[in-house]
């Protein structure tokens, strides 16, 4: 039962050659990852990959058949959501759309006050967090006077998330290994999309996330009226305690990043040799004979060399043949 068993996980680790198509694609997106800092940008606040997981993101790319496409390491960030204009303030439709910003406060002006992709530095010692001054809250602190919904005023977010990665694949098996390795890593929401090819595609090229939105953490600590003044919902003991809580969240998230790391390793590697209990590397029953007949052979002409004899090689001849039955 042991050689099927041998043979299938030799399957499971099978991954078939990349096409010619998707090295191409490959190569284009690795040329512009290549780029200086100075002339490489992306859509995130950052503009750059993280160097957080930039050992990641190089070892991914490396392995034959994968691609990285977009990324984040994690990150503390405090979003100011959009406007929310009133559909009779806008001329027409489009301009609607420009003004108003979509749940969860994207677009329409939307802005970072503050984004940190490493674990937050604590208070300045006088009860105070040293990067509430990047969110430009008013000095009075707690503020009572928001009306939600009224006009011009946007709430203020505190928001950890976990990393993502975004991971072209050549076939379904690369997009099936990647997805294991993040799942077996703690990255439970992972998936996956067009597993089958398009159109008139011979092979299907899927697109992988790997995510854990439920490492994310999101609290409302404030908002901004019309005139652009910032209030506080919460007291400064309370911004506090969400930094230190994502704080610990950056810990476990890097913890989870080294797991996904070493699993995708070892589903791109190549098999590696069967062991026995004893730690020697297994071999079925033909594979044992053939080398204890090699060891007999050897040992057979050594002594045929000492003793000069017929009768001693013979006799060890015969030995070895009835041993090789025996452990077969």
């Amino acid at each position: 039962m042991a050689a099927p068993a041998m043979q299938q996980q030799s399957r499971r680790r099978y991954l078939p050659a990349p096409s010619a198509a998707f090295c191409d694609k490959k190569a284009r997106i690795l040329q512009q990852l290549d780029l200086p800092d100075a002339e490489y940008s992306d859509a995130s606040p950052k503009g750059s990959v993280d160097a957080g997981i930039r050992h990641l993101i190089d070892e991914i790319n490396r392995a034959d058949g994968f691609v990285t496409t977009s990324s984040c390491a994690g990150r503390v960030s405090v979003f100011l959501e959009g406007r929310r204009a009133h559909a009779s303030e806008a001329e027409d439709e489009d301009e609607r759309r420009q003004q108003r910003a979509g749940v969860g406060g994207k677009g329409a002006g939307g802005t970072w006050l503050y984004v940190s992709h490493d674990p937050v530095p604590g208070d300045a010692g006088e009860g105070r967090c040293s990067w509430v001054d990047a969110l430009g809250f008013s000095e009075t602190g707690l503020d009572q006077s928001y009306c939600h919904g009224e006009s011009g005023q946007r709430l203020i977010h505190f928001k950890f998330e976990p990393m993502i990665l975004h991971v072209l694949t050549a076939s379904s098996a690369h997009a099936q290994a990647l997805l294991r390795s993040g799942l077996q890593a703690g990255f439970r929401e992972s998936g996956a999309v067009n597993v089958t090819p398009a159109g008139d595609a011979p092979l299907a090229t899927p697109m992988v996330a790997i995510r854990s939105m439920g490492l994310g953490l999101e609290s409302l600590i404030g908002y901004e009226t019309g005139d652009g003044r910032r209030g506080w919902f919460v007291p400064a003991r309370h911004l506090e305690t969400l930094r230190a809580v994502a704080n610990e969240r950056f810990a476990e998230n890097a913890r989870r990043i080294e797991r996904f790391r070493a699993a995708f390793l070892d589903a791109v590697s190549e098999p590696r040799p069967p062991r026995g209990c004893d730690g020697a590397e297994w071999e079925d029953a033909a594979a044992r004979r053939e080398r204890m007949r090699a060891e007999g052979l050897r040992k057979k002409a050594a002594l045929a060399a000492v003793s000069g004899g017929e009768d001693t090689a013979e006799s060890f001849d015969l030995a070895v043949d009835i041993s090789a039955l025996d452990m077969a």
